[in-house]
């Protein structure tokens, strides 16, 4: 059976930018900007509430429950990563 990734730890960089670390210490920073549709996620626009997450279950969560899968984040910094070392801004945009 595959191990779910899970975040250990989650650091604000501005803009809806965090920084993740998982479990197995991949590391990258995404851009949040484009996840934030729909109703779940309409509070998170405002940046004060944006920067009240935390970790959870092993993923990035806000108050009001909103979050984003830990496997979803898992490939898309793994996919940043991989930009970064082609040279890259390293940031992806969602």
């Amino acid at each position: 059976m595959d191990v779910v990734p899970s975040v250990i730890r989650a650091t604000y960089e501005g803009d809806f930018r965090i920084h993740l670390t998982f479990h197995d210490n991949l590391q990258g920073t995404l851009d949040f900007q484009a996840w934030l549709e729909g109703p779940v996620f309409e509070p998170l626009k405002d940046q004060d509430y944006f920067q009240q997450f935390f970790i959870d279950g092993g993923t990035v969560v806000w108050p009001n429950g909103a979050d984003v899968a830990p496997e979803t984040l898992y490939e898309a910094v793994k996919s940043s990563t991989a930009a970064q070392r082609a040279g890259a801004d390293g940031a992806l945009r969602c």
